[in-house]
């Protein structure tokens, strides 16, 4: 307690002062004090940096006596919730007061736990702050937590950013299990990614194939690169739009499909991001590094934009009567007003905004990706237009028809869901009960991190992991619906992603229509094959290459 009291007269001194955090943290005591006396100042260092971090991070200026309540916040919590609790937790990296793992993160979080695992092992405990973290980097250990156990894990540890416009409460992949939450599943299978919708949008998706190839034939006859990451995020938002809307949302050529693009990655980013105050909640009512300021912007935006298109079509409802049309949102709409389900407006505004920002950007970023990989592996770029050239003619247009015979593409797009998974870190869980999982104690309230990208490169699991290699798939019956845990880009269990369905339709057709109509180019002739760590993994750098006239 003694190196506590030392800790608290530094924060203190450091608060009445109002000094800027960077000189907080030039605290210093002589080689003869009191050990203790000397854990106290390093405790006191720690709960400084936490501020200066967050300030430093985003370069806005506080005052710091302000944050001194939270500081001393900060300390009671750790008090008391720092007494061992029985039972043994996984094993873990060593910790420092205060701060706990929170250093060892770095800025490519799924990196750095990927490189702990190798010496902690595929279960591991951090401590966050004050949050227990169980981190899952092997199939078998995802099987427990996803499958064996998926229950007990089944709801959503939320960060702070996400508790904006309510949207931890009404938003599909945040909220808890709850007839609510099967209801807004049910309506998503019922009205989008069951079989029969899908089938019966097919048109749909062919056109906007066909517009795609368009674009990217303008710019081949012009010699013009094409950013792919845009290009297809273009493609999936008016696939999307026009399926719920009847119209396209974005014009490729337009700027305004830019700042949308740039709307959604902001939502990705920003709750990707490592937030202090999910990790010392006395922070939140500052919100020291302004996350949940920045996703309260992005998120309204695009919030409005779809309550925006529902008050148009509930006024020409209004003026005209019930309207005949094949889109989702008169068939919500007919949801809600015949009182079918417990749904309102708010519910299916926020499922729609979910479902643009998941079904966007998660498949240009995996598409972005796929083009990468070929371009940087020429050889299996060729193998892939071979194959297509011998199964549907050189410079035609995939069909859905025609994926079942293409098993060359479907291993590229495996491939590049294993090395490059949209989600790194699969969407936190969060124990509802203390678990026993091989002999450690996963504690009720601890939050769960699946690492599917250190799953993805399990070199126990994979041979050459590293190495891109779509050959690894052929005559493998192995799937990324969540039954092999070796591959899971898009969750298990419960929680997994309802809109797989649609996904894995468009990166195939969207992929092989690409290389049978193009060959590719690199602009500049050097790709960088950086990640930048979000939500979704998106590459530091976006792709941009030239289309040139297949022969």
């Amino acid at each position: 307690m003694h190196a506590m009291q030392v800790a608290l007269c530094y924060v203190n001194k450091f608060a009445k002062s109002r000094c800027g955090p960077t000189h907080a943290l030039i605290i210093e005591t002589n080689e003869e004090a009191d050990p203790l006396a000397k854990e106290g100042v390093r405790m006191a260092r720690d709960i400084l940096l936490v501020v200066d971090h967050g300030v430093a991070a985003e370069g806005e200026e506080r005052e710091p006596f302000l944050l001194f309540p939270h500081l001393y916040g900060i300390f009671i919590w750790l008090l008391w919730g720092s007494k061992a609790s029985s039972g043994k937790l996984p094993p873990g990296p060593r910790r420092i007061p205060i701060l706990g793992n929170l250093l060892d993160l770095g800025d490519k979080p799924h990196k750095s736990l990927a490189e702990l695992a190798k010496t902690h092992g595929p279960l591991m405990s951090l401590k966050l702050g004050s949050l227990t973290t169980i981190v899952v980097s092997s199939a078998a250990m995802a099987k427990e937590v996803l499958q064996n156990h998926d229950l007990t894990f089944s709801n959503r540890t939320i960060g702070d950013a996400l508790r904006v416009n309510q949207h931890d409460e009404v938003g599909l992949p945040w909220m808890p299990v709850s007839p609510l939450w099967r209801t807004l599943r049910k309506v998503c299978s019922s009205h989008f990614f069951s079989n029969k919708k899908l089938d019966a949008h097919q048109y749909l998706r062919r056109k906007k194939i066909e517009e795609l190839l368009s674009y990217v034939h303008k710019h081949c006859r012009a010699g013009e690169a094409i950013n792919i990451g845009q290009a297809a995020f273009n493609s999936s938002i008016n696939l999307l739009s026009d399926t719920v809307f009847s119209k396209d949302l974005v014009d490729p050529n337009s700027k305004d499909a830019q700042a949308f693009k740039h709307t959604v990655c902001s939502i990705m980013e920003e709750g990707g991001k490592t937030n202090l105050a999910d990790y010392f909640p006395v922070l939140r009512k500052i919100d020291p590094q302004g996350v949940r300021r920045r996703m309260s912007i992005h998120l309204t935006k695009l919030l409005n934009l779809v309550e925006k298109m529902f008050d148009e079509r509930l006024h020409l409802r209004k003026e005209h009567g019930s309207i005949a049309s094949d889109d989702v949102l008169d068939a919500l709409l007919d949801i809600i007003e015949d009182n079918l389900v417990e749904l309102n407006k708010t519910h299916l505004t926020h499922l729609l905004g979910v479902l643009f920002v998941a079904g966007t950007d998660t498949t240009s970023v995996s598409l972005e990706w796929a083009m990468a990989e070929l371009l940087h592996n020429p050889q299996v770029l060729q193998k892939a237009q071979v194959e297509l050239k011998k199964t549907i003619g050189k410079g035609n247009q995939v069909e859905e028809s025609d994926i079942a015979r293409l098993p060359y593409l479907q291993a590229i797009v495996k491939e590049t869901v294993r090395m490059h998974p949209p989600l790194p870190l699969l969407l936190p869980r969060r124990a509802g009960a203390d678990v026993e999982i091989h002999g450690f104690r996963i504690p009720e309230g601890s939050q769960v991190l699946v690492n599917a990208w250190a799953i993805g490169r399990d070199p126990d699991v994979w041979e050459n992991p590293e190495c891109f290699t779509p050959e690894r798939f052929l005559g493998l019956e192995i799937d990324v619906k969540g039954r092999n845990f070796e591959l899971i880009p898009f969750g298990a269990g419960r929680r997994i992603c309802p809109g797989l369905p649609l996904a894995m339709r468009m990166l195939h057709l969207m992929l092989g229509s690409l290389i049978n109509n193009f060959d590719w180019k690199i602009e500049g002739g050097v790709m960088n094959m950086e990640e930048k760590f979000g939500i979704s993994l998106q590459k530091a750098e976006p792709l941009r290459a030239i289309p040139i006239p297949l022969v």
